[in-house]
């Protein structure tokens, strides 16, 4: 018979949260914000400021809710075997529906690309010229596409020194060594930290535009929403960092640092497929369909 006050299973019955709801008021004030800020922005007056209030909100549940499961997990105890590996599952899943996410951007791209006769046809204007990438019109339109062993090929390396980076912080944690844990993750942060900036150094030199033509919108949809998870990677693991600084984790119990390492080598996987479909396969093949 179980001891009175002690759980008899593995299992986590979290208590009643009020982050749910809190998230789901933050990202519908968000989404009407973002709606209203276009229609400002269409009527020629944009008012970025009608965002605010939601993104705010989604801030805050991101910070008191991941409170909330740190507590648990560092201090209560309730992240047993069976916790995380509920939680792997999670975080498989989440991976899995982000792998799905950029399929469609990838889809959009390759579709346009291998096919930019058609897409020109059906949008009723010369987008493309038939060529793709698409040839440069009067106007100015079209300009020149990135040279992929510039400055896109110094990001990838910089991406997979980050990938070997914060692989070193993964097993010195096993290893249980504080030191190369905590370095490998500045190292990492560090890393993140100069790809964005380097991306934005690109975005501020390039040849095109995001509208008024296919190219761009494929081009910076793909690599800007890349780009975002890059930041989203960079924050996670700056808070792993700090966690790792405060004595959190242990070789056997690290659930948050393996999230963060996943949810970083996906980044790497999906900037690897973008080098080489959008960079460096896209900007060679100007050759009329």
């Amino acid at each position: 018979m179980a001891k009175v006050g002690t759980k008899p299973h593995d299992y986590h019955l979290v208590e009643p949260s009020p982050w749910p709801v809190v998230g789901a008021l933050g990202a519908f004030s968000l989404a009407l914000g973002a709606v209203f800020y276009f229609i400002s922005r269409k009527a020629g007056d944009p008012q970025l400021w009608y965002m605010a209030p939601g993104a705010l909100i989604v801030v805050v549940t991101m910070i008191g809710w991941w409170r909330d499961v740190i507590r648990e997990a560092e201090h209560e105890g309730h992240h047993t075997a069976v916790v995380q590996l509920h939680l792997r599952y999670g975080m498989i899943l989440f991976i899995i529906s982000e792998v799905m996410f950029f399929v469609a951007w990838f889809w959009a791209y390759f579709d346009v690309a291998l096919f930019p006769a058609d897409a020109a046809q059906v949008a009723r204007s010369e987008l493309t010229g038939g060529h793709w990438p698409p040839v440069a019109t009067g106007d100015g339109r079209f300009e020149h596409v990135f040279d992929p062993w510039d400055l896109p090929f110094v990001n990838t390396l910089i991406l997979l020194a980050s990938g070997t980076t914060v692989t070193w912080a993964h097993h010195s944690l096993i290893e249980n060594d504080r030191n190369g844990l905590i370095w490998g993750l500045i190292l990492t942060v560090v890393l993140g930290i100069l790809f964005t900036i380097c991306q934005v150094f690109e975005y501020g030199h390039a040849g095109f535009q995001f509208a008024g033509h296919i190219y761009g919108s494929t081009f910076y949809m793909a690599t800007g929403f890349h780009g975002f998870h890059v930041i989203v990677g960079t924050i996670f693991l700056s808070v792993i960092l700090f966690r790792a600084i405060s004595g959190h984790f242990t070789p056997t119990h690290h659930f948050g640092f393996e999230a963060a390492a996943w949810y970083w080598h996906f980044v790497d996987v999906v900037w690897l497929f973008l080098f080489v479909s959008i960079y460096v396969w896209g900007s060679g093949m100007a050759i009329p369909f």
